[in-house]
């Protein structure tokens, strides 16, 4: 499991880890069932605290990602695809938020918002 942590972003090291696991399990290079490395071997290789690699594989088990037996270890949990389309969908959502205040702050109109989003979303038929 290839997990890059940045101290310089002022993202929490946690929510990389988080991050970065949910990435890897929603484009299913992490398969249901899967076992992860363990917090402390995870703590090891990445050079940080057990204590942080422990909230993160908490956020991820109450996010649905991850499910921990006691003693076996933690796995990647069942996908349950419109707990996964919700999560990603408000996860947009904030991103939008941010970009319509940005954009009405800067006097750019929702037109104009719309271009820019149909640029980047991909979608050339403007």
């Amino acid at each position: 499991m290839d997990i890059i942590i940045s101290n310089s972003g002022g993202v929490p090291i946690y929510d990389q880890i988080t991050r970065q696991v949910k990435g890897l399990i929603l484009r299913g290079e992490l398969r249901e069932g899967e076992v992860l490395p363990s917090m402390r071997l995870l703590a090891k290789e990445l050079r940080i605290s057990v204590i942080t690699t422990k909230r993160a594989y908490e956020e991820l088990e109450r996010e649905g990602f991850i499910t921990t037996v006691p003693g076996k270890g933690c796995f990647v949990a069942p996908r349950d695809l419109e707990l996964v389309r919700e999560d990603a969908l408000r996860r947009a959502e904030e991103y939008l938020s941010q970009a319509v205040d940005a954009a009405k702050t800067g006097g750019i109109t929702l037109k104009e918002l719309e271009e820019a989003l149909n640029l980047l979303y991909g979608d050339e038929t403007l």
